[in-house]
């Protein structure tokens, strides 16, 4: 059982040059509940079964356990998953010793862009690039969970203020 510490970033300059790797990903909620969700993903030629617990007070930090499945598990637990799901590309951009997760959102979450740094403490200090904008850690209107529920492009004001 491990616990997730990263902090999370609205993406507002061009990282793309800066990209070592990028993976397609489609993901599901089984529960998204904010207590425990448990999350169906395919990442690239994986499939996942992930269940995060509930957040720090800051956002930042919570429970997560992950068990790789095959993709087949992974589409028939798709099929049956709550309505809404996750299209998004993760591009891998390095900055000093950390590696930020640029995941740029296609279909009903089309325009957003986000990343995030996993670090080992909520007060690790990391290398800010010049790209990353206004931090959104703990804000669930940026968690996939609730992107699933209610998409960015349903959002009276998509560069920040859900409607």
């Amino acid at each position: 059982m491990a616990q997730e510490v990263e902090r999370k970033f609205l993406v507002r300059g061009a990282f793309a040059d800066q990209v070592t790797r990028s993976t397609r990903i489609v993901q599901g909620y089984l529960s998204s509940v904010p207590e425990r969700t448990v999350r169906v993903r395919i990442k690239g030629d994986q499939g996942y079964l992930t269940i995060k617990g509930i957040g720090s007070a800051s956002g930042a930090s919570r429970f997560e356990w992950e068990q790789e499945i095959s993709v087949s598990e992974a589409e028939h637990l798709l099929a049956i998953c709550e309505p809404g799901v996750i299209d998004k590309v993760r591009h891998l951009v390095p900055a000093g010793p950390h590696t930020f997760e640029v995941d740029e959102f296609h279909g009903a979450n089309a325009g957003l862009i986000v990343a995030e740094v996993e670090l080992t403490g909520e007060d690790d200090a990391f290398i800010r690039p010049e790209w990353l904008g206004e931090e959104v850690t703990g804000d669930p209107r940026y968690y996939n969970s609730m992107l699933m529920k209610q998409p960015y492009t349903t959002w009276s004001d998509p560069t920040g203020d859900a409607g």
